[in-house]
Order: C-alpha cells, then sequence, then structure tokens
C-alpha cells in the first residue's frame, strides 16, 4: 500500500510508522509498504514501480522479461510516460524513462493484476515494435533476440505486430527481419 492510501483510510502517520518500526511493515520503496509476514513479492521491482507511477507503462527491456521474450536481465526498470507528464523522483529501484505520444501510448497496453498491486505493461506485440522504435537506445541485438524468441512461441499474431509497428512509424524496418524469421 502507498502512504498516501494509508493516510486516506485513515491511518494515523505515526501509526504507519510504529508499524514500520516494530517490523510489523515491510518498505517496499519510499512510501509503498507490505506486511512484512506476508507472501513473498512476485516481482518487486515492477510492483514498487506500478505502486508509485500509476501513469507509468512497463515497456521495452522490462516488457520484454516480463513477457519472458528475453534472456536480458533489467538493470533497471523501463517505463513509458506521456510526453510532457510529471517525472517522478525514484531512487529505488532504478528506472529509465521513456516518452511517448500520441497512440504510441495509448494502445497496447494491458492490465495485470500480481500481488493485489495492477501492472499496466504494454503488450508482447506492442514491445516488438517499441523495440525496434527505440533500437537505437536499447540495441538491435535484443529487438532481433525478442522478435526470434516471439516466433518460437506457439501464441503469435503477426498482423497485430505490424499494426503496432505501423503506429510506431517502424513497419519498414521491422518487415525485413519478419521475412527473414519466416
Amino acid at each position: 500500500m502507498r502512504t498516501r492510501d494509508a493516510l486516506a483510510s485513515g491511518i494515523h502517520p505515526r501509526t504507519l510508522y510504529a508499524m514500520r518500526d516494530r517490523g510489523l511493515l515491510e518498505r517496499v520503496s519510499r512510501g509503498v509498504y507490505r506486511l512484512s509476514d506476508a507472501d513473498p513479492l512476485s516481482d518487486p521491482d515492477l510492483l514498487a514501480i506500478a505502486a508509485r507511477v500509476p501513469t507509468g507503462v512497463i515497456c521495452l527491456t522490462s516488457a520484454l522479461a516480463f513477457h519472458e521474450l528475453t534472456t536480458q536481465i533489467p538493470h533497471e526498470v523501463d517505463i513509458a510516460l506521456p510526453a510532457g507528464a510529471w517525472t517522478p523522483k525514484i531512487s529505488y529501484p532504478p528506472i529509465r524513462i521513456y516518452r511517448f505520444g500520441g497512440r504510441s501510448m495509448t494502445e497496447g497496453i494491458e492490465n495485470w493484476v500480481e500481488d493485489g498491486i495492477t501492472i499496466s505493461v504494454f503488450s508482447p506485440e506492442k514491445t516488438l515494435a517499441d523495440c525496434f522504435k527505440f533500437r537505437n537506445k536499447i540495441g538491435l541485438d535484443i529487438a532481433t533476440e525478442a522478435l526470434r524468441m516471439y516466433r518460437a512461441q506457439r501464441k503469435q499474431n503477426l498482423p497485430v505486430v505490424m499494426r503496432y509497428a505501423e503506429v510506431d512509424r517502424v513497419a519498414n524496418v521491422m518487415r525485413p527481419y519478419l521475412e527473414a524469421t519466416l
């Protein structure tokens, strides 16, 4: 729970901090707490970011890892924010912010609930298109590896991938890589 939510439900700040000091609450991130005796979090970094930045969407390498489309281990949580949106100041977990505008920010978002927290993450197809859009920042090797792993899955939808490639304006860049994997 966020501190803001605890205060809104009538818990006094002193009570919240006393519970933390006695070990009843565990600090996940600044302003985000959970019960100490609760089961371990499935993905603590993504859950902390989802709680702290509800307008953000998990993207790129972090979304690839979420969808199991990469062998890379993200060192930062990649989040997409609308152009001109507030930039969060988060010391832990480390984040990397990408700005998306228009349909590129609003299409392809899936909401997953893990450990009671809603995580917004781009779909696998949208993430593939985004990786080619940001290939100069994340590396073309990560984008092509993700495409190969996606093609190896039973559940693939290439027309949807191409639709998102059109949204991200990278259809001409992606087409040769898709054709090479056929």
